[in-house]
């Protein structure tokens, strides 16, 4: 799971968004000063009615996302303070769920209206068949899950710190995993039948880059999550077309001194690669597209110096996610090299205390969102708000699925209507 894409607690609206500690050192000043892109607010949480979908606009033509990763159960516990060594705690409250990356991402974008379908695999034990049962609830074609006869499915134990909404998961990974040979190809090629797009969470690489390799030879793009360093990672990064990664995974990537350097580096190592994102939780996230359109020969940025004047440029009284932007432009990082694109800034929600509950599986209610987005051919200054938004209303229950919002709940109004 990528880091919980949220907001931190604030006491009142006039709380400050700080700058990311992960970029401060790394940033020479600059001057550049852009306007946000907002998304509208709407009335108190209490008064919130869904919307009738007649009143959306129309759903994506083509609307079919596959799925390759990870679903577990999760048990979840809150207390009020996290234990120490040889303590005991009370549970304050207690939820037993479906969830993995891939699971969590595609019942968000299949309350969102697509059509996901899920190539996992799960025991035939008790959590194995509540797996599946919960998927198909919300919509998840999970016809193309392997179901092993022997083994057991993926667990996973979440602690929800009250005090410091922070959590802690520990997982116990199923077995037998899935490898290459428990598809065929006929069954991937059904899979990916009038497919949008492919998602891999990165996880379990070796099969992951076999699908990978049969999307790529069918011209699907394919959305790679990069949350940590992995042995075939670089491989399946190959034939990504867009990548969403963790703070930490581009500098570890890269080598490079900033997380900005790293994300040049990142489009000029991946060179079909048409976006990356970073997700930064309460700092929100920095997205940098490559640009493949010519136009006027712009003065060339140094992308350190380019993001500290996005910051500057952003408004620290607004409690909703926004997107600062830049214009296309040569972007540099020293001694790696320069790329022509747009970088941006989203900031996260600024959700007040009282309504942050459990931030577990908000980056992957964020890249449910990203998919849709993708669907729907959002441009990014309305893609990123949206995606904090999605991942915003799921932290406001307990559990990775609890909270995420449908295709009509007015939260999602400005970015659907």
């Amino acid at each position: 799971m990528l880091k919980p894409f949220a907001a931190s607690p604030c006491s009142s609206s006039s709380s400050i968004f700080a700058f990311p500690n992960s970029l401060r050192m790394q940033i020479q000043p600059g001057v550049l000063l852009l306007p946000r892109c907002n998304s509208t607010r709407f009335p108190c949480r209490n008064s919130w009615a869904k919307m009738s979908s007649d009143t959306l606009s129309p759903l994506p033509e083509n609307r079919v996302v596959v799925g390759y990763g990870l679903v577990t159960m999760d048990f979840l516990a809150t207390v009020d303070a996290y234990p120490k060594p040889d303590e005991k705690a009370r549970t304050t409250s207690f939820k037993v769920q479906g969830g993995g990356n891939v699971g969590n991402a595609l019942t968000c974008v299949a309350r969102l209206g697509l059509k996901p379908k899920l190539i996992s695999k799960v025991a035939d034990d008790a959590q194995g068949r509540d797996i599946l049962k919960e998927l198909e609830a919300d919509g998840v074609d999970t016809s193309f899950v392997v179901v092993s006869k022997d083994g057991h499915s993926t667990l996973s134990y979440v602690l929800v710190d009250n005090q410091t909404k922070t959590r802690t998961c520990i997982y116990s990974p199923g077995d037998p995993p899935m490898m290459p040979y428990d598809i065929s190809q006929s069954t991937l090629l059904s899979a990916f039948d009038e497919a949008r797009l492919v998602y891999f969470d990165g996880i379990y690489t070796e099969t992951a880059l076999f699908v990978a390799q049969k999307a790529f030879r069918n011209n699907i793009p394919i959305l790679v999550e990069a949350e940590s360093m992995r042995e075939g990672l670089d491989d399946l990064l190959n034939l990504a077309d867009y990548v969403v990664c963790s703070a930490k995974l581009p500098q570890a990537w890269t080598q490079a001194p900033s997380i900005p350097s790293a994300l040049v580096s990142m489009l000029l190592r991946l060179p079909n690669v048409k976006f990356v994102i970073v997700t930064l939780g309460e700092d929100g996230c920095v997205m940098l597209e490559r640009s493949t359109t010519e136009g006027i020969q712009s003065e060339e940025r140094d992308i350190d110096s380019l993001i500290e004047s996005l910051y500057k440029g952003k408004d620290d009284s607004v409690t909703i996610p926004t997107c600062i932007s830049s214009t296309v432009t040569q972007l540099r990082a020293d001694a790696i090299g320069t790329v022509r694109g747009r970088l941006f800034v989203g900031t996260a929600e600024k959700i007040p205390a009282s309504e942050l509950t459990d931030t577990t599986g908000a980056g992957d209610a964020f890249i449910g969102a990203i998919l849709y987005a993708i669907c729907a051919n959002m441009l990014p200054e309305k893609m990123l708000p949206f995606a904090a938004q999605v991942a915003a209303a799921n932290c406001r229950a307990l559990g990775a699925r609890t909270g995420l919002p449908h295709r009509t709940d007015p939260r999602l109004a400005s970015f659907l209507l």
